[in-house]
């Protein structure tokens, strides 16, 4: 098992270095120029000798590669990410500022989406072409066509005016007031969890059919064993697999929506850094945050892999 999790760590750097060299590249790709854009909201004459002082002070008058090179220089030496072009506060601890929100909105985020689409689709499953079923199938199929943007729009907006009540806009830490954290945090949360519930749901309901048809099962039913036993005990546990897959393949969606769903509730979280970050072509920032959030991903899928001993005792991992 160690020399397993050494080996996929080491996979983990190759990965990283491809990774931060096309979100380097691109970012500064985007139309848009950071020293345009710092001359004309200060008020600086934008001619040749302002503009060359200004991309020196920023570090931007090298090559390209160069400046990529330098910068995970100073990440493999010195675990820094670089300063913010616009206020010059470390990256890393502008990122370390955001992430408690972005990780326990993901969080509850999925533990909403995975309560409500294992339960939905194992019903569905055992009670295949019932009522029951063809709703829990339309209801896969609607949270699949409605975005989550678009949901968190009419919760901010519609009980705003019928009822005078809107979600909380001003964040509460969790260690400051847990139960006001969660109370903020759930409406948001509900949102995301939904839309990543539905395909959870439909996939859940897909294998557990399939392995409904295996021989082991018949025989279970056929010695009589109680329903919930044979579902839970040996259906369910196998049937989880690609779904434990698919959850890991959903995290970066965590991240992503989050940009909306932050944006839309205020919450100060990695999603809104990064919004605020491309609108001002804050390159550190922009690098810095793909960077972090790839490792978390990674990480993830680590964890992905090594919980399938715990479903399949087949898997070992060596």
């Amino acid at each position: 098992m160690q020399a397993y999790i050494l080996r996929r760590l080491l996979a983990l750097v190759p990965t990283l270095i491809f990774a931060s060299l096309i979100v380097f590249v691109i970012v500064r790709m985007v139309p848009g120029d950071v020293v345009d854009m710092m001359l004309s909201q200060n008020d600086i004459s934008a001619n040749a000798l302002g503009r060359d002082q200004l991309m020196q002070t920023l570090g931007l008058d090298r090559p390209m590669w160069e400046q990529y090179f330098r910068w995970t220089g100073r990440i493999l030496l010195h675990g820094d990410l670089g300063q913010s072009l616009w206020h010059g506060t470390p990256v890393l601890e502008m990122i370390m500022s955001r992430t408690p929100a972005t990780f326990s909105l993901g969080f509850m985020a999925l533990i909403v989406a995975l309560s409500m689409a294992i339960p939905i689709g194992v019903y569905a499953a055992i009670r295949q072409d019932t009522a029951g079923d063809y709703i829990a199938r339309s209801f896969s199929i609607l949270m699949l066509a409605v975005p989550s943007f678009w949901l968190g729009t009419m919760v901010m907006v519609f009980p705003s005016i019928w009822w005078g009540w809107s979600p909380e806009v001003k964040y509460i830490p969790f260690f400051e007031d847990p139960v006001q954290h969660v109370k903020q945090m759930m409406v948001p949360a509900i949102l995301l969890g939904l839309a990543l519930s539905a395909i959870t749901m439909r996939l859940t309901r897909t294998m557990m059919l399939e392995v409904l048809r295996q021989d082991y099962i018949r025989t279970a039913w056929a010695k009589g064993l109680n329903e919930w036993l044979v579902v839970t005990r040996h259906a369910l546990r196998n049937a989880l697999i690609p779904v434990v897959t698919l959850i890991g393949l959903q995290a970066p969606l965590l991240i992503g929506g989050a940009v909306v769903i932050e944006q839309i509730f205020v919450l100060p979280g990695m999603g809104l850094l990064l919004l605020d970050a491309v609108n001002q072509r804050d390159y550190p920032v922009i690098t810095g945050v793909f960077l972090v959030v790839g490792v978390a991903v990674m990480l993830i899928n680590l964890l992905v892999d090594l919980s399938y001993g715990l479903f399949d005792p087949k898997v070992r991992h060596r």
